[in-house]
């Protein structure tokens, strides 16, 4: 399946308007709309609209949404360029708004390109255990949706314990049930810094998501999609970071950076 298919969204008869029922595999262990999966709906449903691919797209997360609510998902085209659309959506439910994406659209030739990040020297994931479940879910929610593998992190069990040397840490991600890499399916990996602020801690934490921008490189066929996150800082009780998602053969695909809210799990709730 592709990623429309992996969110659930529903087009409608208005090419501006896309309906998500909120299931509980796009959701949380916690019961609400995973922060990655706004973002990827909100992404595929303004590709969709405009025909043009994500550059970039930002979210703010204004509220929850929870299973058995019906979001809508309305796109607003505010300019089209020759090569470049600069859209947004809003997510609600009923009269309450649950985010915001403010994105650019388009492709542009050019002949000259680079990169200069470097992917983190890991094991392959088939040599990487996998990442504990908190709790049974009941095989329901996003998380047994995803296949995750520790590359350079702590496990539950580590924690607390010493945090992940300047910060960083790194996964091995997959979403099984998806048959290709998309702008949308990077959305929904690229929500983990909440998991790397746990680890620069050192302690059993992660926190709610403010906010969540996608920038978009260049997308290949891939498996596995490494994230290598980095947490810059925790102050304040707030936490900022940003992942690199990087394909099997090395090619950067996307970065994605957050700003989220810090709590220990003991605060947080469960299914």
């Amino acid at each position: 399946m592709d990623a429309r298919t992996f969110l659930g969204l529903e087009a409608t008869h208005n090419p501006y308007r896309w309906v998500l029922p909120v299931q509980p595999g796009i959701c949380t262990p916690g019961g609400f709309l995973f922060g990655g999966c706004a973002l990827g709906a909100a992404v595929a449903a303004m590709e969709a609209t405009t025909d043009r691919p994500v550059v970039w797209a930002s979210c703010q997360y204004l509220s929850f949404a929870t299973p058995s609510e019906v979001l809508d998902l309305d796109v607003t085209v505010a300019v089209a360029g020759h090569q470049t659309t600069q859209a947004r959506a809003v997510g609600h439910v009923a009269d309450r708004e649950v985010f915001t994406v403010n994105a650019a659209l388009g492709t542009r030739p050019l002949d000259h390109e680079g990169t200069w990040a470097v992917m983190p020297v890991v094991p392959v994931p088939e040599l990487c255990s996998a990442r504990e479940v908190r709790f049974d879910t009941g095989g329901q929610y996003l998380p047994d949706r995803l296949e995750i593998r520790l590359a350079a992190a702590r496990s539950t069990s580590e924690l607390p314990g010493p945090g992940m040397p300047a910060g960083r840490s790194s996964l091995w991600a997959k979403l099984p049930d998806v048959l290709e890499i998309s702008s949308a399916s990077l959305a929904v990996l690229g929500d983990y810094v909440p998991f790397g602020i746990g680890q620069a801690l050192g302690l059993l934490a992660g926190g709610n998501s403010l906010d969540n921008t996608l920038r978009i490189g260049r997308i290949v066929p891939t498996e596995w999609v490494l994230l290598d996150i980095r947490v810059h800082q925790v102050v304040n009780g707030f936490g900022h970071g940003d992942v690199h998602l990087w394909a099997d053969d090395g090619t950067l695909l996307a970065t994605a950076s957050q700003s989220t809210i810090v709590r220990m799990w003991k605060d947080m709730s469960r299914p």
